[in-house]
């Protein structure tokens, strides 16, 4: 049944961006601003995050909205608090393709650096699960939220294991969409920490493939004035937009299909109610030594034809390409985009083989794993490939 459903998934996904290049409809971006208001979210050295985040998203903002096929919608143009549950309902209401929520990190260990970025889903990684604890705490600040979330304990782990019953469905896109970020931090000469999975509360009730990107640490001294300048705002602002329209590129396309559940058929009607003014917060994840940076084996791909593989998993991690360090898996290759790595299982010219290949890595454990696509040595979409 978890088989079907994640194929289901990947199905309705594909249908969805094929309509929406057939229609002509404006790709429309769900930006949100993390925290706001009394919630000041991390706070050191003087750097408020409430306000870093939300002068980046109104500059991501501004330049894709220069794009005539971009819609562009925010949680928050201003200094305010919105409920969690309500950030990504805004989103559903609106019917957005993407959700992009922006933060920034912090670390009593001042010397921890770099960005990450975050989708949807269970781990084991205690850094991670901190990191989506101090994150999801935010709902203690909305009045009545123990029934407004059904029971959820933000601070207990176990209760985010049904936070992520829905997660396959957009997990493809949400996967290539925090891979793109990175990208582009890394070119605009940010350290990459990689692509995590944690259980975040602001991404779960969005349908949709969904990130939540941490651009820096504003407890680092020298991270911390870049993130809180003009520049250093304008930088990374440029490279979440550069992300977000290679992602449109690279999932827009063309083809054939049907319309699929819009996720404004699926919101839930919240009420709004005034929450009371509490304490600062500030976020303290584990900080992870810097890997060496080792250059990995190229990607072979047979030119003239589409041929598929399965990505396993994207990070910053460079491991070698043997089974053991794939639970087993051979025929491993690796693709580098800066310092991220993307391993990949498997390749063959039939999507049924590369579906096969897929249940395959998924029984292993990889349950993010998804099929990707290559023609001519470049990466396209599986819509565009399956037109050979």
């Amino acid at each position: 049944m978890k088989g079907l459903r994640v194929v289901v998934g990947t199905i309705l996904f594909f249908m969805a961006n094929v309509m929406l290049a057939q229609s002509g409809e404006k790709f429309k971006v769900a930006l949100d601003a993390g925290h706001g208001a009394h919630d000041f979210g991390a706070v050191y050295h003087g750097h408020i995050e409430k306000n870093i985040a939300l002068a980046v998203v109104l500059k991501v903002g501004k330049i894709l909205e220069k794009n005539s096929a971009v819609e562009v919608v925010y949680t928050r143009k201003t200094d305010v608090f919105i409920d969690l549950i309500e950030r990504a309902n805004i989103a559903n209401r609106a019917d957005a393709n993407i959700f992009v929520s922006i933060h920034c990190n912090a670390n009593k260990n001042t010397a921890a650096c770099g960005s990450e970025t975050y989708v949807m889903g269970m781990s084991k990684n205690a850094s991670n699960l901190e990191a989506a604890k101090k994150e999801n705490e935010v709902i203690t600040m909305e009045k009545d939220y123990k029934q407004k979330y059904q029971g959820f304990d933000p601070k207990s782990p176990e209760t985010f294991i049904g936070l992520v019953v829905q997660q396959e469905e957009f997990m493809e896109g949400s996967i290539a969409l925090a891979g793109n970020v990175q990208e582009f931090f890394m070119k605009a000469g940010s350290k990459s920490r990689g692509v995590k999975q944690a259980p975040f509360m602001v991404l779960h009730k969005a349908y949709m493939p969904r990130v939540l990107i941490e651009m820096g640490f504003i407890s680092n001294p020298d991270e911390g004035s870049r993130l809180d300048s003009e520049e250093g705002q304008q930088a990374i602002a440029e490279a979440i937009a550069n992300a977000i329209l290679k992602y449109k590129k690279e999932f827009y396309g063309t083809g054939e299909g049907d319309a699929t559940v819009k996720p404004s058929q699926k919101v839930e009607n919240i009420k709004t109610v005034d929450s009371p003014a509490v304490t600062k917060n500030t976020k303290t994840p584990e900080v992870k030594k810097p890997e060496p940076k080792l250059e990995p084996k190229p990607v072979v791909v047979n030119t003239g034809v589409a041929t598929f593989k399965v990505q396993l998993s994207a990070s910053g991690t460079k491991l070698e390409p043997v089974p053991s360090n794939f639970k087993g898996l051979n025929n491993i290759s690796v693709a580098n985009e800066g310092n991220l790595y993307k391993y990949m299982y498997g390749e063959t010219s039939s999507y049924e083989e590369a579906k096969r290949l897929l249940a395959e890595a998924k029984a292993k454990g990889y349950s993010s794993a998804f099929v990707i696509a290559f023609k001519n040595g470049k990466k396209v979409s599986v819509q565009e490939a399956l037109k050979q």
